[in-house]
């Protein structure tokens, strides 16, 4: 939302309800405010909810009388509550943005819009052994992964894969960038005790969380990034790493078996499957130069297909069902 908003309000006057750490720039309203608004307004306004208290706020202001048309963006890959089906059927529009998503919806969506990224934010090295040299780390060239050190992305099946591999290859090193919060301490902390007992400190590296500026740099330095979840909604890793440059190995989680084509730009694998993680691993390094083309061809596809431009443009064409022509 974050990343679509500049673009969208060049062609539409919004606002956000309720604070979302948006922009200072971007107009923040409160519910007394919509109901104004909505009530007053000739034609009806179009409300756009992705949870399900946004859509709840959105009947309610409808039912006491504020002109809007609702439509709702479900990313969710699990069987949705009775609740939210109920919320779903009342909604004027439905988006998804994966065909995963779309699965477990009991209505069919109007219209499939993926999230797109950042291609000047997020873009390749000029070159990628230079880029990795300037972060100072060891090693010849970086497999990466990232997002919150916890069971549930697949963190664990990096590291245990990664150890025998590196035992016999002393090219690559793995860097494991995020947060890991206070519940998740003890997980990170028995992955660096088998990291230091396998003798891989200065290969096997926590770098922790890492300023938001920071993560293009470390993205289009890796030869390789890595996301293995076991669920995702959407998943903006693979964009952001395919942005970058670079290869990606991916879990058939969230959008990635959308977007990854196997052999060509990356690789899929299982969830929660240790074993494929390290067979695939080991092919996948056998030939750094590969990992490197395959990386250029995730940026085609990035610039082709994924762009925040190309997310703008479809989300603009969808309102413009719901909104009167903008000569009324």
């Amino acid at each position: 939302m974050l990343q679509t908003l500049p673009h969208l309000r060049k062609e539409f006057p919004l606002a956000i309800l309720g604070e979302h750490h948006v922009p200072a720039d971007i107009p923040v309203i409160h519910f007394g405010q919509l109901l104004s608004l909505g009530r007053r307004a000739r034609a009806p306004l179009l409300f756009h909810a992705r949870r399900n208290d946004e859509m709840l706020q959105a009947l309610l202001a409808k039912k006491l009388g504020a002109k809007l048309k609702i439509v709702f963006t479900s990313t969710a890959q699990r069987y949705h509550s009775r609740l939210t089906k109920e919320l779903i059927n009342r909604m004027d529009g439905l988006i998804t943005t994966c065909s995963g998503a779309a699965s477990y919806l009991h209505r069919p969506a109007d219209m499939m819009i993926p999230h797109g990224v950042d291609l000047q934010r997020y873009h390749p090295a000029e070159d990628k052994r230079l880029a990795w040299r300037a972060l100072g780390l060891p090693g010849d060239y970086g497999i990466g992964i990232f997002g919150r050190i916890r069971p549930q992305k697949g963190t664990h099946l990096l590291v245990r894969s990664a150890i025998p591999l590196l035992k016999k290859n002393p090219k690559p090193t793995i860097v494991i960038v995020g947060e890991t919060l206070p519940r998740d301490a003890s997980f990170q902390s028995a992955l660096e005790n088998e990291v230091r007992e396998a003798g891989l400190s200065d290969r096997i590296i926590f770098l922790g969380k890492q300023p938001f500026d920071r993560l293009p740099e470390l993205f289009r330095a890796l030869h390789l990034v890595t996301a293995l979840s076991d669920n995702e909604g959407f998943g903006l890793t693979v964009l952001e790493a395919f942005a970058s440059g670079t290869a990606v190995l991916a879990t058939r989680a969230g959008a990635w078996a959308d977007i990854v084509s196997p052999g060509i730009d990356g690789e899929l694998i299982p969830v929660k499957d240790e074993r494929a993680v390290e067979v695939a691993l080991r092919e996948l390094l056998q030939h750094p130069s590969q990992l490197i083309e395959m990386g250029q061809r995730g940026r085609e596809k990035a610039v082709a297909d994924y762009s925040i431009e190309r997310e703008v443009a479809a989300l603009s064409q969808f309102y413009r069902r719901f909104l009167p022509p903008a000569s009324d």
